[in-house]
């Protein structure tokens, strides 16, 4: 603040103090005290105008003045004829040259492939008028909201003098609230003719809105009529095609939409589009990383497999391949005329790029694919909408069969004794399928059924050449993948295993995949299905079945199964990349990389849940009672497994026991398998699998035997006879303690007298090893080095000996027989009598 203006707000506030009546005090005293307007403290509107404080005048006549001095500057600064307007000029200049000749009868008769490519034209109207509409909305939205502070900002003024009564403020005081008010209406008075000409402009571009959607929806129209023209006559008998009255007009409609559409692709290369900046980024980078490749395969040793890089060997091939690619990836919604150059660049690379394999087994089949494409393109399709495309394309069409017959009697003549791939089954099933296609289009031709004569032959001869692009395509992509995973980053990577298979040949498999869904899609857009297909598929995917305050839809739950299943995928990947490849060559303590590889698991996988729950549509207003729900089984039932879920983060982060220990756990003794957050899994040394929950490990004490070190003592009792030297047998079962094999030196074995037996000297003998794993075996040595010392130092090994007397007892001395029985077995000697 200037020194001015500070003493001016002094001698105003002076003056209020000495000459303000209180009535005027009375009059303001509900006024708000904090901000000028209710609307302006919460960014909505104020319901009504609202009296300034007598305390707040000065500092909210600066501020406003202030306001009104910028939004003045910003009226004059703000041109919508200077870039808005010649761009919308520009739209209405596109929209108006397809308008011509574009009733419904004249788009009946355009070409279903020029339709397409009119329908993506409309779409790129409509996607520049958004971009037109976004950038209008970001210059016109300050303009707006500075009339609307404006407009504010004077009724509050107004309302503060009316709020005044006569006489009641100084002069100076009254005289700076008009030099105010009179400021926000000049500043309101610029604002008029910027407003006017915004008004204007968004009255023209209301109206072009409306007319690309009407033209859109022509187009649309007009492909509908075509698609329902699949099954009835839309013609003449053949013979009758030259002299037909509509042919003219038809030749004008292609002749016009062709024109449209080179124009079309002007405009589509001056748009400059994020994808077209990325797309022209990615093919300069990948000619040079090409060449660099080609290189590398060349001065391979001989011994690498060469087969697999064969296509790298052909830099050029290869870029102009991949270029043409991405034009058809990149930018999906380009004119088809781009994608129709594009196809025709890559011809000669898909030849040189195709395995040898395929030009051995299927002949000149590639070539005559490519041929044919070229005279549907070249001969075909320019002669639409004259009297001759019916004959041209009844010609091709005869042409076409031939081929297929006789490169399939050439295929199943030279079919190979074993095929084991199938490929030459394949070939000839398509033929026949070929040969079956364009038998009905020549009939459908001959009786009068043009639009679906034409659509099988382009549908046949699209899609062999688009399976030829595709399937070189797939051989660059996999030999440049193999090519990457055997590089000495990277093939750790590669050796990774997920679900039993590495991850190459996972990511050759989903390319694999991704090719068939490829051309697939492309054979339904040439076959005319694709459209109602989506539709329909979209229709059902979106589809909204309200459950109270959640919302689904069949869409909704794909996209969340899909998510979860490759939250779990990648998951899985991370856990099995950081355990098996990256930890283990870090210097951590033991357990520390299972820790880490188990926690980034869990935490992939519940970001990755979330993400799913997010993608699917799922908001946290419509979890509550899902959430309330969970909340209520966890008091009641769920107790235990969220007490062994928090264990097992405790056991993670603590490490008292790692996989590969040796623990014994309420009686049962065995190694840590795996660590779970819920459980445990012990392997018992007989084979047995058993899981101990983890909330049981840290309520209960357990023995872990390997925690620090993996040695264990080996205790060895021996009995020696009585009368041998005491410290020769110490000198002799030391001495071969200390000879057996993976006895550790340290702790020093020691043999300890450990007292007087019945029958013998007790000696202990007290060794450690190192291997605990094979603690076992090391005892066993232990025992029959101990024995074998023992004798060949002389030294006897008692055994425990009892005297045992036998006395002859008769039946009478005992009184258990009576005399005559006696007698009876002293003269029976059968075994009755004896017992």
């Amino acid at each position: 603040m200037s020194v001015a203006t500070l003493i001016r707000n002094l001698a105003c506030a002076l003056l209020l103090a000495a000459w303000m009546p209180g009535t005027a005090q009375e009059g303001l005293a509900t006024a708000d005290p904090t901000a000028p307007s209710a609307g302006e403290a919460s960014g909505e509107p104020a319901a009504s105008p609202r009296a300034i404080p007598l305390a707040e005048i000065t500092d909210r006549a600066d501020a406003d003045e202030r306001f009104a001095k910028a939004t003045r500057s910003q009226a004059g600064a703000i041109d919508f004829g200077a870039e808005l307007g010649p761009r919308l000029d520009a739209l209405r200049a596109s929209v108006t040259s397809k308008q011509r000749g574009a009733g419904d009868a004249s788009l009946r008769m355009v070409p279903i492939l020029r339709l397409e490519s009119l329908s993506r034209h409309w779409s790129f109207d409509a996607r520049q008028f958004e971009r037109w509409k976004a950038d209008y909305k970001a210059t016109s939205e300050p303009l707006a909201d500075g009339a609307d502070q404006l407009s504010r900002r004077i009724a509050d003024w107004e309302a503060t003098r009316a709020a005044l009564a006569p006489g009641s403020l100084p002069q100076a005081l009254s005289a700076r609230i008009d030099a105010v008010a009179r400021e926000l209406r000049a500043a309101q008075q610029a604002l008029s003719a910027p407003l006017a000409a915004q008004i204007a402009l968004g009255r023209r571009a209301n109206l072009l809105e409306a007319e690309i959607q009407a033209g859109q929806a022509a187009v649309d129209r007009a492909i509908a009529d075509i698609d329902k023209r699949l099954l009835r006559r839309d013609a003449g008998v053949i013979w009758h095609a030259a002299t037909a009255p509509d042919r003219a007009s038809g030749h004008a409609a292609s002749t016009r939409a062709l024109e449209l559409e080179t124009h079309f692709l002007g405009q589509y290369a001056d748009a400059g589009f994020p994808n077209q900046r990325i797309l022209q980024f990615l093919q300069l980078l990948l000619l040079p990383l090409l060449l660099w490749l080609a290189w590398r395969v060349r001065i391979r040793p001989p011994t690498a497999d060469v087969n697999a890089a064969q296509p790298l060997r052909r830099p050029i091939s290869c870029w102009v391949l991949l270029a043409m690619i991405g034009v058809l990836v990149f930018e999906p919604e380009a004119p088809l005329l781009m994608h129709q150059l594009a196809m025709a660049l890559v011809l000669v690379p898909v030849l040189r790029l195709l395995p040898a394999e395929i030009g051995g087994r299927l002949g000149w089949w590639p070539h005559v694919v490519i041929l044919q494409y070229l005279l549907l393109r070249l001969a075909l399709l320019p002669l639409a909408g004259t009297g001759l495309f019916r004959w041209a394309l009844l010609g091709l069409a005869v042409l076409v069969i031939a081929a297929t017959l006789v490169l399939s009697w050439w295929v199943r003549r030279n079919r190979q004794p074993a095929d084991r791939g199938g490929l030459e089954r394949t070939v000839l099933a398509a033929g026949w399928l070929v040969v079956g296609a364009l038998g009905v289009s020549v009939l459908a031709n001959l009786l009068g059924n043009v639009s679906l004569a034409e659509m099988l032959l382009s549908g046949v001869v699209e899609s062999g050449y688009v399976a030829l692009l595709v399937h070189a395509a797939y051989t660059v992509f996999a030999a440049l993948l193999r090519e990457v995973f055997s590089s000495r980053f990277a093939a750790p990577l590669g050796r990774a295993q997920v679900g039993g298979t590495t991850l190459l040949a996972l990511l050759l498999r989903l390319l694999a995949v991704a090719a068939v869904l490829g051309w697939l899609v492309s054979a339904m857009q040439e076959f005319r299905v694709y459209r109602p297909m989506s539709g329909l598929l979209q229709a059902l995917l979106t589809h909204q079945v309200a459950v109270g305050e959640l919302s689904l839809s069949l869409g909704d739950v794909a996209v969340f199964v899909i998510a979860v299943f490759l939250a779990f995928w990648v998951a899985s990947l991370v856990k099995v990349l950081l355990s098996e490849e990256l930890l283990p060559r870090m210097a951590l303590a033991d357990g520390v990389g299972h820790s880490i590889a188990a926690l980034t698991y869990y935490a992939v996988l519940m970001l990755g849940l979330l993400g799913a729950l997010s993608a699917a549509g799922f908001k946290l207003s419509q979890l509550s009672l899902l959430i309330g729900a969970l909340g209520v089984g966890i008091g009641l039932g769920l107790q235990d497994v969220v007490k062994n879920f928090v264990s097992g983060l405790i056991l993670m982060f603590e490490r008292p026991l790692k996989p590969g220990d040796v623990v014994d756990i309420a009686g049962t003794t065995g190694r840590v398998h795996e660590i779970g957050m819920r459980a445990t899994t012990l392997r018992t040394f007989d084979g047995a699998d058993v899981v101990v929950p983890n909330g049981t490990l840290l309520a209960d004490k357990f023995t872990n035997w390997t925690l620090r070190d993996r040695g264990k003592r080996i205790d060895v009792d021996v009995g020696i006879a009585y009368g041998t030297d005491a410290a020769l047998a110490i000198r002799v079962l030391e001495r071969a303690t200390r000879e057996t094999p993976k006895v550790a030196a340290e702790p020093a074995p020691a043999v300890l007298f450990l007292g007087l037996g019945d029958s013998a000297l007790n000696f202990g003998v007290r060794a450690w090893t190192d291997e605990f794993d094979d603690s076992p075996k090391v005892r066993s040595d232990l025992v029959a080095r101990l024995y074998a010392a023992l004798g060949e130092a002389g030294i006897e090994i008692p055994f425990p000996q009892r005297e045992i007397t036998l006395r002859t007892v008769t039946p009478e001395a005992l009184g258990l027989l009576s005399p005559r029985a006696g007698q009876q077995a002293d003269g029976d000697p059968s075994p009755e009598a004896a017992s």
